[in-house]
C-alpha cells in the first residue's frame, strides 16, 4: 500500500512539473518573456547600464519583471522590482509589489522610455536587440 501511495505521489509531482513547464524544457514564465521583452536601462546618457526583461503577463497591464543585480548601481532599490505595470497613458512603472512604484517611465521621443519619478537619476529604457539574439 505504501508503494502504491508513493507511486501516485511521484506521478502527481511529475504531472505538476510537466504542467508548469508545458511539456517542453521552458517554464511558462520563460515562454512569456519572448523576444521583444528585453530592455537596456541606462543612467544619465550612458554613465551606466544594465539589463531588464519583461516577463509573462500576470493581469491586465501587469507583467513579471526581471532586473539584473547590477542595476542597483543605477538606482539603489531597483533590483527589488518584480513587476512591470503599464498604464493606460503609456507610462511604465517598476515595483516590488505590483502597486507602489520604485521608478516610473513615460514614453520618450523616439523609441523607449525616460524616467520622471524619481527625478534623479534620469534613466532611459529602450529595447535591447542584442539580448534577443
Amino acid at each position: 500500500m505504501k508503494t502504491l501511495s508513493a507511486l501516485i505521489a511521484a506521478a502527481a509531482l511529475f504531472g505538476g512539473i510537466q504542467l508548469f513547464h508545458g511539456g517542453s524544457g521552458e517554464s511558462v514564465a520563460e515562454e512569456g518573456a519572448s523576444s521583444g521583452n528585453a530592455y537596456r536601462l541606462v543612467a544619465n546618457g550612458d554613465e551606466g547600464a544594465c539589463a531588464v526583461r519583461r516577463g509573462a503577463s500576470v493581469s491586465d497591464g501587469l507583467s513579471l519583471l526581471t532586473v539584473a543585480p547590477n542595476c542597483h548601481r543605477l538606482l539603489p532599490g531597483i533590483e527589488q522590482a518584480k513587476f512591470w505595470r503599464e498604464g493606460q497613458d503609456g507610462t511604465v512603472a517598476f515595483s516590488a509589489n505590483g502597486i507602489d512604484p520604485i521608478v516610473t517611465f513615460a514614453l520618450a521621443d523616439g523609441d523607449g522610455y525616460e524616467s520622471y519619478a524619481p527625478a534623479t537619476p534620469l534613466l532611459s529604457l529602450a529595447g535591447d536587440r542584442k539580448a534577443d539574439d
